[in-house]
């Protein structure tokens, strides 16, 4: 393996967790939306990743597949003076579970930074294979 394949590897999946990254920052800010007009509530979305071929060698990286909306139900509250309240004065927040997203986000930031750190060795043995040479 070259070690130029290092850095397509890692950056590709540095590119693909800056996108989970994005898609848990967009849950944790609807974690608490109500329905809108329509009667549709924030749906928190995940990724799914795929396994893509890198160069000739053999070697393998990431990419993102697609988002898919979660199909839980919303949370449903009882509160009757609530301007977004149904007939029932019951008013439906999105499926966002907080907790799980924080999992999610540290998760995701770990594996961003242990790719970049990959990167980071892989550029510095360069270097110093450079310097050898002189």
């Amino acid at each position: 393996m070259s070690m130029f394949t290092i850095f397509n590897v890692s950056g590709s999946a540095v590119s693909s967790q800056a996108q989970r990254l994005n898609v848990v920052a967009s849950n944790l800010a609807n974690a608490d939306a109500v329905a809108g007009p329509d009667g549709e509530t924030y749906k928190s979305r995940h990724i799914m990743f795929q396994t893509v071929p890198m160069g000739n060698e053999g070697s393998a990286g990431v990419k993102v597949q697609d988002i898919k909306e979660s199909d839980a139900p919303g949370r449903r509250e009882y509160a009757p003076h609530h301007p977004a309240a149904d007939g029932e004065g019951y008013v439906t927040h999105s499926n966002v579970n907080p907790v799980e997203e924080m999992v999610n986000m540290i998760s995701a930031s770990r594996s961003y930074q242990n790719n970049v750190e990959v990167m980071n060795t892989a550029k510095t043995l360069l270097l110093k294979t450079l310097q050898m040479g002189q």
